[in-house]
């Protein structure tokens, strides 16, 4: 009788403390809070799961290492992954370790804006900034001839005329102007195969199977229109001047040929400038002929304007430096006096 109590006894006392133990396990793998709190939690390569539940301690996000270790114990075949993960203080231990064996990690991008008319030096300025590339390798990755032979087999509005030794950047008009959300790790060809593809998704909503000019070149007349003109208006009739003035085998004159040349070489604007971007020569060289390429990065706007020109006969264009407002005129005589009137206005305002 005596025997059979104590079995009872040592039963009960069993009992008690596995009650105990799975209560303490059961309250251990609770949440720490029932208020939202995320915290970046950064998992090292090679961590035991010691290592990681001891971080999970440290970080506060668990309540106890026993429980959670326990747990661990007979879940054996789970693979806890290295990486940033974003936990939550009410998620439960059970819940974070299930994210960390998923490899759910935590995704960090990053933004970059690049303005309509900017052209290759200040896309370079602002990747050298924001993704905190070195110049020389950007450099080095634009003028990579495998990349590029490898963008022209991908891009078909991408052509050889790219690789002609006068262009200064070949991607230069090609990069749509645009807001664009990247990896934070993200390295430069990642950004420009996603600017590409936006670009491609520009030029499918317009028809540039109309036109007797090559892509190249709509996106050289659109890169001039996108600097010379601010309206939709005289966006178009500065594109019609530059097809009047190609067919009249007219220089185009435009004041932005010449400074993008200035720029890219870092001098002042000489419009006596041999280069077969400026179209301000005196010589007879640039007569009825594009720029050997874009000057700029055109929104789709200036690309609408070359492709739906005004429907003038304008030969001429002048702007008032003050206020910024253009003239166009078909006759030469005209121009001129305007330009004079201009000129006397400017000075003595």
């Amino acid at each position: 009788m005596k025997k059979s109590k104590l079995v009872i006894i040592i039963i009960l006392v069993l009992l008690i403390i596995s009650a105990l133990c799975l209560g303490i396990y059961g309250y251990g793998m609770t949440k720490v809070s029932k208020e939202s709190q995320k915290v970046e939690f950064i998992v090292k390569s090679g961590a035991s799961k010691i290592e990681i539940v001891n971080q999970l301690k440290n970080a506060g996000l668990i309540r106890s290492k026993n429980a959670l270790l326990v747990y661990l114990y007979f879940n054996k075949d789970l693979n806890l992954q290295a990486g940033n993960y974003e936990l939550d203080r009410n998620m439960n231990p059970k819940e974070m370790i299930e994210k960390i064996s998923k490899g759910d990690v935590l995704i960090k991008t990053k933004t970059i804006k690049f303005i309509e008319g900017k052209n290759m030096k200040d896309f370079i300025n602002l990747v050298k900034e924001e993704m905190h590339l070195n110049e020389d390798e950007i450099k080095a990755t634009l003028n990579d001839k495998d990349f590029l032979n490898t963008l022209i087999e991908k891009y078909d509005f991408l052509t050889n005329e790219l690789l002609n030794d006068n262009i200064y950047y070949a991607l230069e008009g090609y990069l749509y102007p645009d807001t664009y959300e990247i990896l934070e790790n993200a390295s430069l060809k990642d950004l420009i195969i996603k600017m590409l593809d936006n670009t491609k998704a520009k030029l499918s909503t317009v028809d540039l199977n109309n036109s007797n000019y090559s892509i190249h070149d709509l996106l050289t007349m659109a890169s001039i229109v996108e600097l010379e003109g601010v309206s939709a208006e005289d966006r178009a009739k500065f594109a019609q001047v530059i097809y009047k003035r190609l067919e009249l085998g007219m220089t185009l004159g435009m004041d932005t040929t010449a400074k993008y040349v200035a720029i890219m070489e870092n001098k002042s604007v000489n419009y006596l400038a041999m280069s077969p971007y400026n179209t301000r020569r005196v010589d007879a060289g640039m007569a009825g002929k594009l720029p050997v390429g874009p000057i700029g990065n055109p929104s789709i706007e200036a690309i609408n304007a070359v492709l739906h020109p005004s429907d003038t006969e304008y030969v001429y264009f002048v702007a008032n430096t003050c206020t910024g407002e253009n003239f166009f005129n078909v006759d030469l005589m005209e121009h001129s006096k305007k330009a004079r009137e201009l000129k006397t206005i400017c000075a003595t305002n």
